[in-house]
């Protein structure tokens, strides 16, 4: 039960010193890059599985039912209408929000097609679960490369800014609109959502650990030669 210990993002030797630039380190691009696109695959294994998806998902399938086209355009249109969103709410994009809104759209749009559908129940659910697990370790990766918050995460942020609630009574007010809006759109809520619910916090905390565990901190240093 380590990972209910992570009360922070850490600062790894291939994490960018600056979230907000234009030039980041070769290695913090490189790791956002594979970071969003492991939270795509996830997010992908949510979908295929059929069993409900993550909060923002049900709005995007949702709202595939009023504009046509796939899920990955949908997802890329709601990241750029939240994007829309922090200008009044006066929040700065980073690469990674940019990034972020591109490359998760595009796994979705070309990848998601090439996952396996199944018809039992049980191993959907462990399909489910497993997305969940995938897209918490590339939310990790994502957000220890330190390149700028997602367009939902400074959604987030700019609007606790505004009205000075908690950070997680807002979160929490936000999913639930974007759940309810999703559903009555068409989206799918099932018992995917309510494990990515549920199993998101602490699967970024379990990536977060593994990433420690695997990398040095800036303040470490390189592995000492034994």
């Amino acid at each position: 039960m380590k990972f209910l210990s992570v009360k922070s993002v850490p600062v790894l030797n291939w994490s960018s010193p600056k979230a907000f630039t234009l030039r980041p380190p070769m290695a913090s691009l490189a790791f956002l890059i594979m970071g969003l696109t492991i939270f795509g695959l996830g997010e992908a294994f949510l979908i295929a599985a059929g069993v409900g998806v993550s909060p923002w998902t049900v709005f995007a399938e949702g709202l595939t039912h009023i504009i046509g086209g796939s899920i990955g355009q949908a997802t890329f249109i709601v990241s750029v209408g939240v994007l829309l969103l922090w200008i009044p709410l006066r929040q700065t994009p980073g690469l990674g929000t940019i990034l972020n809104a591109i490359i998760i759209a595009l796994v979705l749009e070309y990848l998601l097609p090439f996952f396996p559908r199944f018809d039992g129940l049980l191993i959907n659910i462990l399909m489910a679960a497993m997305g969940v697990f995938v897209t918490g370790v590339g939310g990790a990766i994502y957000l220890v490369a330190n390149l700028g918050p997602g367009p939902r995460d400074g959604l987030m942020t700019g609007v606790q800014a505004v009205t000075g609630q908690s950070i997680s009574l807002v979160r929490t007010a936000i999913e639930i609109a974007v759940v309810l809006i999703g559903w009555l759109l068409g989206g799918t809520v099932g018992l995917g959502t309510m494990l990515f619910a549920f199993g998101i916090g602490p699967s970024v905390a379990i990536g977060i650990l593994g990433l420690q565990a695997i990398f040095p901190s800036k303040q470490d240093g390189p592995p000492k030669e034994r």
